[in-house]
Order: structure tokens, then sequence, then C-alpha cells
């Protein structure tokens, strides 16, 4: 596809939205006439930025009023994680639970996928999760297998992949260092196995300028496989998936329609640093516009060298409600997780974030007791005061304390940063 015929569909697609949300929305009806705006009025992408942003407080505040069909037409239904806030409700019908599918088997085929592999699936298809139907479909779309394991249990993943020999994991990338150690400490001879790939969820594995961070240096570190980044959210329901080239992921111009913006709501330069606003296409549930994420990503216009037109999203550098102004800096989550997923002793860590008396950001690093020696906190803050020149409180707890923190039954992911 070229650049106009992408425009122009994306453009088709966008008026679509809005004539449907003019029509089934309460919430937008509602909002289309406060702000005088004629939802059949035919628009161009450049004129989007007539329409008001919809924010996180808006969704939960008005949560069933963005509902645009009878409940009773809903198949499925899923929340936000709730890192930040209380979860909010997302109703899929059946023509978004095929609209996922389409995401995610165009992803799995960005990322270098066929119907000739099998996918390992180290997320939760439960608990609410739309990423994980989102997967197993996206396999079935594509016409590859897979194999439903779920998040931890090391054993279980590596009796999977010695028994049905996947090509492909889907994890959360801090566990794959645990799933190493693990075959090292069992003699499993991880590195002639079957993966060739790992689909990297939930968190960055590169910097903004697109090389490897530090969890994303372990990992290749160690295991000679490809490592493809994503992006996404429920909010979207799609997602940013990387192709070969490693240079950001990639929009699907059926499903967003993006815009990357200052904290005025202008948008920003190619490369440059926005947050990034989405208006969700072809949903027939609950359709979002100008839905802003939060998240704080650079985005890059140019054309990517595999050929695909459309803009690209870099690694999320933090989301905006998570920055922290400590002792006079400003650091947003990855740049600690960075940090400390470059000592190799460390397996497990929380991250506290709390106000002092002042109302001043404290940042604590909860560790394992095993740590607590004198040489190691010296080596960690100076490696923190090397890094981000500030150096954060250290408290050690047990082993199982940390694990339990860290591995909520009511989570989906490790809790790795709260806010106290």
């Amino acid at each position: 596809m070229d650049i106009g015929d992408y425009k122009a569909q994306q453009t088709q697609k966008l008026n679509e939205l809005i004539r449907y949300l003019g029509k089934e929305s309460p919430y937008y009806r509602r909002i289309f006439q406060e702000f005088q705006l004629d939802s059949n009025r035919p628009i161009t992408l450049e004129e989007l930025s007539d329409f008001p942003f919809t924010t996180k407080d808006d969704l939960a505040r008005y949560n069933d009023d963005f509902l645009c069909v009878p409940k009773t037409a809903v198949a499925d239904f899923v929340t936000t994680s709730g890192t930040l806030s209380d979860p909010v409700a997302f109703y899929l019908t059946d023509a978004d639970i095929e609209r996922l599918a389409n995401n995610e088997a165009a992803s799995f085929h960005c990322a270098g996928g066929s119907e000739k592999d099998i996918y390992q699936l180290m997320t939760t298809i439960d608990k609410r999760f739309m990423a994980g139907l989102a997967y197993w479909m996206g396999a079935r779309r594509l016409g590859a297998g897979m194999v439903r394991v779920g998040p931890g249990a090391p054993y279980l993943q590596w009796e999977s992949i010695q028994r049905f020999s996947p090509t492909v994991l889907i994890a959360i990338p801090s566990f794959i260092p645990k799933l190493i150690a693990y075959a090292v400490e069992n003699g499993i001879d991880y590195k002639n196995s079957s993966v060739k790939a790992i689909i990297c969820i939930g968190e960055p594995i590169r910097q903004a300028d697109f090389s490897l961070n530090e969890l994303g240096k372990r990992i290749a570190g160690e295991w000679d496989v490809q490592l493809f980044s994503t992006y996404a959210s429920t909010e979207m329901g799609a997602a940013f998936t990387e192709c070969a080239e490693g240079k950001g992921g990639h929009l699907n111009p059926n499903l967003l329609v993006l815009e990357v913006v200052d904290d005025y709501g202008v948008p920003v330069a190619d490369g440059a640093l926005g947050e990034v606003v989405v208006s969700t296409l072809g949903v027939e549930g609950m359709p979002l516009l100008r839905y802003r994420t939060g998240d704080l990503c650079h985005v890059h216009y140019s054309p990517c060298s595999c050929g695909r037109p459309g803009p690209r999203l870099g690694p999320v550098v933090g989301r905006k409600q998570q920055m922290i102004k400590f002792k006079g800096t400003t650091i947003f989550p990855p740049a600690l997780f960075d940090v400390l997923d470059m000592v190799k002793e460390i397996d497990l860590y929380q991250i506290v974030v709390s106000k002092d008396n002042y109302g001043n950001d404290e940042v604590t690093i909860l560790l394992s007791m095993d740590l607590q020696r004198d040489d190691f906190r010296n080596m960690l803050l100076s490696l923190f005061k090397s890094r981000l020149r500030v150096t954060p409180y250290l408290s050690f707890i047990t082993t199982d304390e940390l694990s339990f923190r860290l591995y909520k039954q009511e989570k989906r992911k490790p809790e790795k940063l709260i806010y106290l």
C-alpha cells in the first residue's frame, strides 16, 4: 500500500467511526452536542483535531456510556489491567473478537510468523485479559499452532517446549532470564531448542534509539533468538508490532488512527517524544475517539526499510502519570528497571514510590535479603548514581515476602512498581 492509499483508507474508516459514534454512543452523542460537532460532516485526517480528547478519567467516570450496543450483544467481558487505578470494563461483540483475531494475525505476520509456526503462550488467557484471547485467536487466524501454558511454571514451560517444539514464545521479557536460569540449573540444552523468536509484551526491550536495553541485552547475550517488541493496550484493542528490522512498532491502518502529541495537544515532529493518542477503527462495542493513553513514545513518520508505510512507535519511555520527581531529577520507571536489569544477581525486585512529609517523591527498591551485603549495596548505589544521577533507598526483605508482593493472585502480571 502506498501512502496515498493508506491515508485514503484511514480517512474513510475515521468518518465511519465518527458517524457510528454520533448514532450509537451515549457518551459521544453528548460530547458532540456540547461542542456543536456534526458527526455526519465528512472530515479529513487533519480535521480530527477539531474533536476533543477522551481521557482515562472520562472512560472510568462514564464507563457504560461508551457502550454502543445492548449488553445482550456483548460476547466477551474484559477489563484493563488497573495499573494506576481501578480496572475499567470493556465489552466486546463477536465482531470485536474477530477484529482482535485479524490484528494479532497481522502482528504475527509482521514479526515473521506464518502458518508453519507453533506459538507458546506464557501469559494468562483468563482473568478478563484481552491480550491472551487475542494471541490465541490470532494464531488460529494465521493457521499456526498454539501451546497455552500460561505465566510462570518454568518446569512446565520447558516440558512443553521439549514435547511440542514451539518456534515462538509470547512472554513478558523479564521472565525469560528466569527461564534460562532454570534450563541451566536442570541441564536443559536451551540453546539448541526449537525456539527461534520471542514476542515480548508488557515491558520494553529497546532504548529510544532502538538498541536493546539492559533486559534485552541480557536475553540476547544468553540466547540466540530474535526478539520482537510490541506495544498494545486493552483500550486500543490492537498492537504496534516490530518487523524484522527492529525499528519500532508498526501501525495497522485498518484498526487505528494514531496521533502523538505534546503537553498542549499539538502533534510532535518526526522522531520526537509525545503522548500516544488513538482512535479505534472498526470497533462495535466500545469504540474510542482521540483517546489519550498516557503512554509516552517517540514517533517515526519516515518509511521503514521493510517497505511498510505509516508511522512507527518506539518503546514506551514511561506514562505521564508515572513520572517521578526524585531529588530534583525527573525519572520514569523504565529507567529504574533498566538499571536493576543490568545486575544478574537480582532476580526479583519491586519499586515503591511514596511521598515524604513535604509531599516529595521517594523511591525505595525492595530486594531479596540474600543480597544484603555491604559490597552489593555499594555497587548498586554506585550504578544508580552513574546512570541516573540519584540513588534510591534500598530495603531488603525475605524472598518469600518479595515474591508474594510481586505475584498477586488478582493481578495479571508482576507488580514491579507500586505507588503508596
